[in-house]
């Protein structure tokens, strides 16, 4: 071995080591705990209960509500990154910090404040009740509310979701969008086709990179959150992240059971990447063709 060799793996030991330590150390720890029984034997039955109907409740709301926010960031992202495109906004530009800017700030923060807007006297009653609205909905309904309930609704979540991830999907199609060589889309109008032709044939299948990975950016977040859930939802509608907290932090400790819902969300976000990564790759090879 020369030294140039040996300098390659010398440089490369604290990557290794900084795997070792904080990725493959805890991965191993949560294959064990997941597989095994309190006495250390080795075991199934805690991934089977993840067929139980509150476990399986927690997760089938969980992949729901984070394929609505996913659905509902990506409506929104998309046309917003052609906009900001077609504006010629630079990537330092004052409109784009907008966006970046609550990633700066706590997440924990970011939650709180929805909390103060949608709690039943929070702003958006308050503003709503000055409107009139609220007495126009008991005028029309018969009703005596003396507010609308938003905070501790799965509605409620999905908005802290969409809120706090939208820029995770915003930026990845922004840049790809940005890039693009618009000679293709001068030259599919030169062809005859019409906007609607040039969006759905060039823009969007050349875009395809960008809107996968912000899809991955999105869902894979949501579907693990509990911050969210909790205080948003005020606890009331469990996902797998709530359940997984629960058995690590809360009143019936069972880290078996947590490490073994934990090894499900794993396998479902694994499972999500490489269908994002076998579409794309599908994708761009029928753009080449």
């Amino acid at each position: 071995m020369n030294n140039a060799q040996l300098k390659k793996k010398l440089l490369g030991t604290p990557y290794f080591l900084w795997s070792l330590i904080f990725i493959l150390i805890p991965l191993g720890m949560v294959f064990y705990y997941g597989l095994t029984d309190r006495s250390g034997a080795f075991t199934l039955n805690n991934i089977i209960s993840i067929t139980t109907a509150e476990h399986a409740k927690a997760l089938w709301l969980a992949l729901l509500l984070s394929l609505i926010a996913t659905v509902l960031c990506l409506l929104l992202a998309y046309p917003l990154a052609m906009i900001l495109c077609n504006m010629g906004v630079n990537q330092h530009s004052f409109i784009v910090l907008i966006f970046i800017l609550p990633m700066w700030m706590n997440f924990l923060l970011r939650t709180y404040s929805w909390m103060t807007i949608l709690e039943n006297n929070g702003l958006l009653n308050q503003l709503l009740q000055k409107l009139g609205i609220i007495a126009l909905y008991n005028h029309l309904t018969g009703s005596n509310l003396e507010y609308f309930t938003m905070i501790d609704t799965q509605g409620a979540v999905v908005l802290g979701m969409v809120y706090n991830y939208l820029p995770f999907m915003i930026l990845p199609i922004y840049s790809v969008i940005c890039k693009l060589d618009y000679s293709l889309l001068e030259a599919a109008r030169d062809l005859g086709a019409n906007t609607v032709t040039v969006f759905r044939k060039v823009i969007l299948p050349l875009s395809l990179p960008g809107v996968l990975s912000g899809i991955t950016m999105v869902f894979v977040p949501s579907v693990s959150t509990f911050a969210i859930s909790r205080m948003l939802g005020g606890g009331t509608e469990l996902l797998l992240g709530d359940l997984i907290e629960r058995q690590f932090l809360g009143g019936a400790y069972n880290p078996q059971l947590g490490a073994a819902i934990s090894l499900v969300m794993m396998l479902i976000v694994v499972v999500c990447m490489l269908v994002m990564n076998r579409f794309g790759e599908g994708e761009e090879q029928a753009v080449m063709l």
